[in-house]
């Protein structure tokens, strides 16, 4: 018999460690305080509801109605009559029939990606898409197409000839770069392939459309019967988790099927009651879904006139290029040491391997808070940018 290895079971670790190291690519966790003197622009609040008063007095009395967990899955315990509200309320409000709530933003893309492919079917897959519908896609049955970013003919040509169910999927905002997908035209391409359109809306609900009601509303989508949208409601509505919109034959469908909704714990009560009334502030008050883009407008605007790279924002997300993951690294670290949090954005969480500040906007900050944010990312700036 051979002789048995000596090294540990877990020993490679080191050596991939060391490889992060050399690349400048460790990451690690910061707890933060539950209050902070910095200037938040690392979060994804990005309608500043997340210590809302009536957010969180919606959350505490939810906790004590339903208690603080939900129990079991929703299909035992786990759906509760504020779900089923907020499921109402939410798809409702972003013109869609039917919603279903998860316990996050990822569980809801798994749940749709993996629920809405056949075996012998095609994904056809922006290649700057979130890590989360990678994975669905990853986890399908289907043969997935990876195309070029935010390229409708692309789509086409990967549904042509195709004999059987299709799916294309997409972001709504891409989460790197801020940028938006041309919707219109990808809704086109699918129909002219016969493939269903599914939108992750993560960085579009509470942004992008008539009163913050989301991408596929703001063109045109919202409610058609071959297009499915997820969204998260843990950014605009500053709670937590997810859920797909969509037909009600789509929802009953994944009710059925999806395993992220079968086989997981509902979402807390807490949360649930956090997002409804959160979305019911977004109703009452639509000007929020303006400002925030007002202010990711002002922040691109400051940040070109300084000189620095950054990208054009098509709703909250403000992306600045560095010249390296280490230089990243540190440019971000000089801005907390400023007073400013801002994210940083390094391989492999960048499709194109260019690292990046991404700078998220609030509809809550000021207009010398944004003069301020952009004074410190141009004064930490490394040279060249």
């Amino acid at each position: 018999m051979p002789a048995k290895r000596q090294d540990g079971p877990f020993d490679w670790i080191d050596a991939q460690r060391e490889q992060r190291r050399r690349a400048g690519l460790v990451r690690e966790l910061r707890p933060r305080p539950a209050t902070s003197p910095l200037l938040d622009l690392a979060g994804n609040d990005y309608l500043g509801l997340a210590r809302h008063p009536g957010v969180t007095a919606a959350a505490g009395a939810a906790a004590r109605e339903w208690g603080a967990g939900s129990t079991g899955s929703r299909l035992v315990t786990g759906s509760t009559e504020l779900h089923a509200r907020l499921e109402a309320e939410l798809a409702a409000f972003c013109g869609f029939e039917a919603a279903l709530v998860l316990s996050s933003g990822y569980a809801a893309n798994l749940a749709a990606v993996t629920a809405l492919t056949v075996r012998g079917g095609l994904l056809v897959s922006d290649e700057s898409n979130h890590a989360s519908l990678i994975d669905g896609c990853r986890l399908s049955r289907a043969e997935t197409a990876v195309v070029p970013h935010a390229d409708p003919e692309a789509v086409r040509k990967a549904l042509d000839g195709h004999d059987g169910p299709a799916l294309a999927v997409t972001d709504s905002v891409f989460s790197v770069d801020g940028d938006a997908a041309p919707l219109r035209e990808l809704a086109d391409a699918c129909r002219a392939g016969g493939a269903g359109l599914l939108v992750d809306d993560a960085h579009g609900l509470g942004v992008l459309g008539d009163g913050g009601r989301g991408a596929p509303y703001a063109a045109g989508l919202a409610g058609a019967g071959d297009v499915v949208a997820t969204v998260t409601l843990s950014k605009s509505l500053g709670s937590q988790g997810g859920a797909v919109l969509g037909p009600a034959r789509v929802v009953e469908h994944l009710v059925n099927t999806a395993r992220t909704l079968i086989f997981d714990t509902g979402l807390n009560p807490a949360a649930a009651g956090a997002a409804l009334a959160a979305l019911r502030l977004l109703r009452g008050e639509p000007g929020r879904a303006e400002r925030v883009r007002e202010v990711a407008g002002a922040l691109h605007a400051g940040l070109t006139a300084a000189g620095l790279a950054a990208v054009r924002p098509d709703a909250a997300v403000v992306s600045v290029r560095a010249p390296s993951p280490e230089a990243a690294v540190r440019w971000a670290a000089d801005c907390r040491a400023a007073g400013l949090a801002v994210g940083c954005f390094r391989p492999p969480s960048v499709p194109d391997g260019v690292s990046r500040l991404r700078l998220t906007a609030r509809a809550d900050l000021t207009d010398e808070q944004v003069a301020r944010a952009v004074e410190t990312v141009a004064g930490t700036a490394p040279r060249p940018v």
